[in-house]
């Protein structure tokens, strides 16, 4: 496996892209030449320089600093909201493809009336009524994203309860930790790794789509939507601004998309025998 991740040109230069990013916000403090919250009147729509590599915005903040501190709120939390959700949603739809009965029928039931609903109308409807702030935001995600998963890890456990091995370890009334740890978990980790890169990019989109509203992070914390919001303040005097925060939004879901994409040939054993 680890070779075949080696081999994948898109998904080793999307890994090595996006780990650089991260490693870039967790080093902000020491990157960013000047402290993103501070406002400076004076060099208000400053170009690009070597004292700021990126100018300043209309409050003379650092763009270049905002930008690297950025990638902690719109990366990092969106990486926490991805993780939560598919942990939760994979734990739900196991016990709920493996005991069926009424607990699987209660579960799905509650899938289908979130399902019904639009993802977007379900995290503006929680964000609306909570309020704004990173926290609701992730709550709001969780909840809009978490049926997605409970479904797809339910679809795949039931497949996997006819295999050979499922049924010999019922029949000798294996432990059911050991059923889960040994069978289950290993066997639907690709396809939840798989959808859960997918859906980091829709993540970010949404964290960045709710900032740009004013009903996600909260001035004067950098977030890339936060930006997208103050540089629309000077769209046409300074176009330049916007490019800076919706260029990082762009590559950033774009590696998303391409190694969720590039992972399901890697992980995936069904594509490894059409392959051959």
């Amino acid at each position: 496996m680890t070779q075949r991740l080696l081999n994948n040109k898109t998904a080793l230069i999307c890994l090595i892209l996006l780990s650089i990013i991260c490693l870039m916000g967790a080093f902000a403090p020491f990157l960013a030449p000047h402290d993103p919250n501070l406002a400076d009147v004076i060099n208000t729509l400053l170009p690009m320089s070597g004292e700021y590599p990126l100018g300043t915005d209309y409050l003379g903040r650092c763009i270049y600093s905002r930008l690297l501190f950025g990638i902690r709120t719109t990366l990092y939390y969106s990486l926490i909201t991805m993780v939560i959700t598919a942990a939760v949603g994979a734990l739900i739809g196991i016990i709920s493809g493996y005991l069926r009965g009424k607990v699987d029928a209660l579960i799905m039931r509650a899938c289908e009336v979130m399902l019904s609903f639009p993802y977007e109308i379900i995290v503006l409807s929680i964000v609306g009524i909570l309020g704004p702030g990173i926290g609701n935001i992730i709550l709001a995600n969780f909840i809009a994203k978490i049926a997605w998963y409970v479904r797809i890890v339910r679809g795949s456990v039931i497949s996997f309860n006819h295999k050979n091995y499922m049924l010999y370890s019922k029949t000798v009334k294996s432990p059911q930790r050991f059923i889960f740890a040994k069978h289950l978990a290993p066997n639907i980790t690709a396809e939840v790794i798989i959808l859960a890169t997918l859906d980091l990019g829709w993540i970010i989109l949404s964290i960045s789509t709710l900032s740009f509203l004013g009903l996600g992070v909260q001035p004067p914390t950098a977030e890339w939507g936060a930006m997208l919001n103050d540089a629309k303040e000077v769209l046409f005097s300074n176009p330049e601004q916007m490019i800076v925060p919706g260029l990082a939004i762009m590559v950033v879901v774009a590696c998303c998309n391409l190694l969720g994409d590039a992972l399901r040939d890697v992980l995936d054993p069904r594509t490894e025998h059409k392959q051959c």
